[in-house]
C-alpha cells in the first residue's frame, strides 16, 4: 500500500512538472484591443508587456502579441460616430474570437464593455486595464469582474483626492473642469461634484467638443468663480500636440490659478498630480495575465486590482512660475515631476 501511494505521488509530481515545462515551452498569443492611439494607452500597454516579461513571457520568444487599435476621429465624435465605433469594437471582437488567442487584454472602458461578452462566450479569458469604474464596464463591483474576466482599475476615491487638494490649497473654494463626453471623463466629473462639498469644494464644469479651444470655456468658468482647474482623464487634453494644455497653461499663469491633474501624463501647466499611475495599471493586468497563462488561474478567481496608494507629483517649475507655496506635508509626500 505504501509503495502504491509513493507511486501515485511520483506520477502526479511528474505530471505537474510536465505541465510546467509545457507552459514554459509553449508560445502564447495575446490580442490587445483599444480604441484610438493616445499616450495614456501607450503607458498602459508598456506596463502590461513589461510585467509579462518579468514573469517570463517575452515577445519574440514565447509570446506573440497582436495589437488591434480601432481608428476613431475623436475630434469629430458625435452620436453616429460613436455608434460606428461600438459596432467596430464588436466586429473586432468577432475577429479576435476567430483568431482564438490564449488571452485578450482590453484597454479602457469602451473596448472592455463592448468586446468582453463575445470573447468570454468563446471561452477566451479577458483581462482589462485602465477602467475607472468597473461597474460601467460590466463588472459586478469594484473588486469582482464576473465569469471569464478580470482586470485592473484606476478607480480612486475622490474624497481622498480632494482631502489632498484641500491640504495643498487651503484657500480655494471653487474649481473648474473643462471636459468632453468621454465615458471615463463623465464618470470622474460626476464623482468630483458629489465628493466636493465634503472637503469644502464646489466643482463647476463646462462640456466642450473635442475640436473646441480650451480658453473660451476656461474664461466662462473663471467668470463663474473658478479659482483653480482640474484636468480629468480626457483624451481632449492630448489632442493637437497638447494644444488644449498649452492654452490651459497660459490661462493658469495669467490668472495665477493652480491646475490639478488626475492623470499621470505630462500635462503642460499642471502644478499638482494626484492619481493612479497608468503603467502600474498595465502592470497589474500583466500580473493577472501571467497567472492565467502560466499557472492556469481562472479569471473568475482573480479580484480586480488597483494601485494601493495614490501617486502625488509636483511640477516645481510650474510652482516657481505661479509663485505658490505648498505646505511641507505635500512636498514631503510628492515626487518631483521634473
Amino acid at each position: 500500500m505504501k509503495r502504491l501511494c509513493i507511486g501515485i505521488i511520483s506520477f502526479l509530481f511528474v505530471l505537474l512538472m510536465s505541465d510546467i515545462v509545457f507552459a514554459q515551452q509553449k508560445t502564447f498569443t495575446i490580442d490587445v484591443l483599444q480604441v484610438t492611439h493616445v499616450d495614456a494607452f501607450e503607458r498602459v500597454y508598456q506596463g502590461f508587456v513589461q510585467e509579462l516579461k518579468a514573469a517570463g513571457l517575452v515577445e519574440g520568444q514565447n509570446l506573440k502579441v497582436n495589437r488591434r487599435i480601432i481608428d476613431f476621429d475623436i475630434e469629430k465624435g458625435g452620436l453616429w460616430k460613436k455608434v460606428g465605433v461600438l459596432l467596430e469594437i464588436k466586429k473586432t471582437a468577432s475577429k479576435i474570437v476567430e483568431a482564438r488567442p490564449d488571452l485578450v487584454m482590453t484597454i479602457a472602458t469602451p473596448a472592455t464593455k463592448y468586446a468582453k461578452d463575445r470573447i468570454i462566450a468563446a471561452g477566451i479569458p479577458l483581462v482589462f486595464s485602465a477602467v475607472i469604474i468597473p461597474e460601467a464596464a460590466g463588472c459586478k463591483s469594484l473588486t469582482v469582474a464576473g465569469p471569464g474576466f478580470t482586470g485592473s482599475s484606476i478607480y480612486m476615491e475622490m474624497a481622498d483626492v480632494l482631502k489632498i487638494v484641500r491640504l495643498a490649497f487651503p484657500g480655494i473654494e471653487t474649481m473648474g473642469i473643462v471636459h468632453t463626453d468621454d465615458d471615463n471623463t463623465l464618470a470622474q466629473v460626476e464623482q468630483l461634484k458629489v465628493a466636493g462639498p465634503g472637503s469644502g469644494f464646489t466643482l463647476i464644469n463646462k462640456e466642450v467638443n473635442k475640436s473646441d479651444r480650451f480658453t473660451p470655456a476656461a474664461q466662462e468658468l473663471i467668470a463663474q468663480g473658478a479659482q483653480a482647474f482640474v484636468v480629468p482623464l480626457d483624451t481632449y487634453y492630448g489632442l493637437r500636440d497638447y494644444e488644449p494644455c498649452a492654452e490651459l497653461s497660459e490661462v493658469s499663469i495669467k490668472n495665477k490659478m493652480p491646475v490639478l491633474s488626475l492623470v499621470h501624463m505630462n500635462v503642460p501647466g499642471a502644478l499638482l498630480y494626484i492619481g493612479s499611475d497608468l503603467r502600474i495599471s498595465g502592470a497589474l493586468s500583466g500580473k493577472q495575465a501571467a497567472k492565467i497563462l502560466l499557472e492556469g488561474a481562472n479569471p473568475d478567481d482573480l479580484p480586480i486590482l488597483r494601485q494601493d496608494d495614490l501617486t502625488i507629483m509636483v511640477d516645481t517649475a510650474v510652482l516657481k512660475s505661479l509663485q505658490i507655496e505648498l505646505p511641507m506635508e505635500i512636498l514631503m509626500l510628492a515626487k518631483d515631476l521634473n
